[in-house]
């Protein structure tokens, strides 16, 4: 069993949406960057929402100011934990993150979207209070293993709640 830890979050005083995601894949482990592997959605959804043409061919930090520019944070629901390859439903002995802190040091955070099953069930089993003062949102996944849904359906889920609320 590999032991997986989370990048710290990319955040700043101007965030007001948190996206968390539960834990990186292997491809987002080894290259020390969220949503690495070429075929998550994440970037070409978020190149919509922040109406940057191809947010996917940017270098990663300037991905990351680029949704920054937009007011949105990026960090994990899981700190650490146990796991054999990329799938979220191989996760074992998760430790959370510190969110609780985050949004303390971050009072302008108003929106949390929880990218996928895993990081909305971890989100709340250590921090169902949290929904009492945010505007907690379950997303589909972006990862490819969510066949389920087509990109445009991505595209419009996301939008519907980050533009909306941003």
């Amino acid at each position: 069993m590999g032991n997986c830890k989370s990048f710290k979050p990319s955040i700043d005083n101007n965030s007001i949406v948190l996206i968390l995601g539960s834990m990186p894949g292997i491809k987002s482990l080894k290259e020390q960057q969220y949503y690495a592997h070429s075929q998550n959605r994440f970037w070409r959804v978020m190149s919509v929402i922040c109406n940057e043409l191809n947010l996917c061919k940017f270098d990663y930090d300037l991905k990351l100011k680029t949704l920054l520019k937009n007011n949105i944070a990026l960090w994990d629901t899981i700190k650490s934990c146990e796991r054999e390859g990329s799938l979220d439903s191989d996760i074992k002995n998760e430790i959370p993150n510190d969110i609780k802190k985050l949004l303390k040091n971050y009072p302008n955070i108003k929106t949390i979207c929880l990218n996928g099953n895993k990081s909305y069930f971890a989100f709340m089993k250590y921090f169902p209070d949290l929904q009492e003062k945010y505007n907690c949102y379950k997303m589909p996944s972006t990862s490819p293993a969510n066949a389920r849904y087509s990109l445009n359906t991505l595209i419009n889920k996301w939008s519907e709640i980050i533009v909306r609320r941003n």
